[in-house]
């Protein structure tokens, strides 16, 4: 751990990088405009909405928030296990993380292609406008995950370049990306 996260740590501040945290808060205010618009829409046209939500297959929504969930579970053992200098267990739990993102990332195609086989769209009605578009901008953040993900073994394997401080601000990363899928499933697969 650097001496200036020890420090912010110490005075009782938030881990990682503050300039991550300052992503976070944007993210949440952009994510937050485009569920207002979303939600907007909905009480416009509440028939079409339900009609259309019900293509979902709910099963799919639950596995892959349990998938990211695990994946906040490991990633968080990953922040611990360098937290207490054991970066072999750390590493195989970033390694971990990136599995599961994989899984929720094959099962995400595999549910966009059944819906597009079905002749919903991103061009189809309201909902599966709102579907594709917010599915597909976490989907865009995921990948920027995996990147992250990767910075964060490269120097959990190298023990010159180990810093508790971007070991927690790429989870930080990590865990927003899941907390906004949990958002997305909630309005797309669970209010009606």
């Amino acid at each position: 751990m650097t001496g200036a996260a020890r420090e912010r740590r110490a005075a009782g501040l938030v881990p990682g990088q503050p300039d991550m945290w300052v992503f976070v808060l944007f993210e949440t205010l952009v994510f937050t405009g485009y569920f207002g618009f979303y939600l907007f829409y909905r009480t416009q046209s509440p028939e079409l909405f339900l009609r259309s939500q019900v293509e979902l297959d709910l099963r799919i929504g639950v596995a892959n928030t349990l998938l990211l969930l695990l994946s906040s579970w490991s990633v968080a053992r990953c922040v611990q296990s360098a937290r207490a200098g054991a970066y072999r267990p750390a590493l195989k739990d970033a390694l971990l993380t990136a599995l599961l993102g994989l899984m929720f990332l094959g099962s995400k195609m595999v549910e966009w292609v059944r819906q597009i086989q079905r002749g919903n769209s991103l061009s189809g009605d309201d909902f599966f406008t709102y579907y594709f578009f917010l599915t597909g901008i976490h989907f865009v953040h995921l990948l920027i995950g995996f990147v992250v993900l990767g910075v964060l073994v490269y120097q959990l394997a190298r023990p010159a370049l180990r810093s508790q401080e971007l070991v927690e601000t790429c989870a930080t990363y990590w865990h927003t990306v899941d907390y906004l899928w949990v958002l997305i499933f909630a309005l797309l697969y669970v209010v009606r």
